[in-house]
């Protein structure tokens, strides 16, 4: 049996060929050409384009040379172009797995044409409910609703990324706070590397949208009512940016917390080491005084009460002294350490996460 894509003229292509009723067609070139020359509204989604996907787009369809090689080379920013006949989008979604997807979408007043090189599954199920009849385009404005469909599946995939993002920074968050590792560090950057990548593709998306919505490139078949769908997309990519410049900022204040945390526990370590060696610095004057070969305090110094009394009783003494001075001047109290494990903070639902200010201690009022 020849794989899909083998024959050139005639042969399947690896994707989804749906018309507005919700009929699916085999993806096939004369398919295409069929619902061509019959004006019929359709939406062709193509994966892994082959050297067969690329004369259907410039052979079948006739699209501009520069949008095709476009179509070619992946890579692009999101952007909106307009053409004499159609405009081509490039938009990005996320999969369950977190991995960017960017998808060409050619549209005009008749069909759309989908192109990814990476599995989309969300577009996938958004096929097999088009063809069910289900969340299918609205009769008054069916055509640009199908744009809209595929634009929302790909802009809401971004959430559940964002909220396992949510989760991992708060996780992190509590195990910095109570233990500080190089792990942990290297969480942070592999973090704040993934949020670089997503704010890359977010920001161009949403002033793609912004454009739309402006009047700076019009889209066929573009009413008022949809464009009230296209208005609440803008919504959620504004949404989407402002949560990517949160976890970004989070990111940051996490690593800081964890640089400085480190840098007090080393500052703890030093204060502990250095209390020892200046209680052991009396001591060892004492006993470098003490064995000096004086013929005095050989002469004097002989017997067992004096040798205890002095030799080692002062030894003592300065270390109880000492004792005394540091914990006078709080250098041994609990304030100026850092323990080695401090209580999870609360955890709150992800719904109020972002709605719950924690009450600060009221300000003293003048007295009256």
């Amino acid at each position: 049996m020849a794989p899909i894509g083998w024959d050139r003229e005639n042969g399947p292509m690896n994707g989804h060929l749906i018309t507005v009723d919700g009929t699916e067609h085999e993806v096939t070139a004369p398919a295409v050409k069929q619902l061509i020359d019959s004006s019929a509204r359709f939406w062709l989604n193509l994966s892994d384009l082959d050297s067969a996907g690329v004369d259907l787009l410039r052979d079948t369809f006739s699209f501009h040379p520069l949008a095709v090689e476009d179509a070619e080379h992946f890579g692009q920013r999101p952007k909106i172009d307009t053409y004499d006949d159609f405009s081509l989008l490039v938009v990005f979604g996320a999969t369950g797995q977190g991995q960017l997807t960017e998808v060409h979408c050619f549209y005009n007043a008749n069909y759309l044409v989908t192109i990814h090189q990476d599995p989309c599954p969300d577009l996938a199920d958004l096929c097999q409910r088009l063809r069910r009849g289900a969340g299918g385009p609205r009769p008054d404005h069916d055509h640009v609703m199908i744009l809209y469909r595929v634009l929302d599946t790909l802009v809401d995939s971004y959430f559940p990324v964002l909220d396992r993002f949510d989760d991992h920074i708060d996780e992190l968050e509590d195990e910095i706070l109570q233990q500080p590792t190089e792990q942990q560090m290297g969480r942070l950057f592999d973090m704040k590397r993934s949020l670089i990548a997503l704010r890359k593709v977010v920001t161009p998306e949403r002033d793609m949208f912004a454009t739309l919505l402006a009047g700076g490139s019009e889209l066929a078949g573009m009413t008022p009512d949809a464009e009230r769908y296209f208005r609440d997309l803008y919504d959620h990519m504004i949404r989407i940016s402002d949560l990517v410049d949160s976890y970004r900022d989070l990111l940051s204040g996490a690593l800081d917390t964890h640089l400085s945390t480190v840098s007090n526990r080393l500052n703890v370590v030093m204060k502990q080491l250095t209390i020892i060696a200046t209680v052991f610095l009396p001591m060892s004057f004492l006993t470098g005084f003490f064995g000096q070969n004086f013929g005095w305090l050989v002469d004097k110094l002989s017997s067992l009460p004096v040798f205890l009394a002095a030799g080692i009783g002062s030894q003592v003494v300065t270390v109880i002294v000492l004792m005394i001075f540091f914990r006078r001047r709080g250098w041994l109290s609990a304030e100026a350490s850092v323990p080695s494990a401090t209580p999870s903070r609360t955890r709150l639902p992800r719904d109020r996460r972002w709605r719950v200010v924690h009450p600060m201690p009221a300000a003293e009022g003048p007295a009256t």
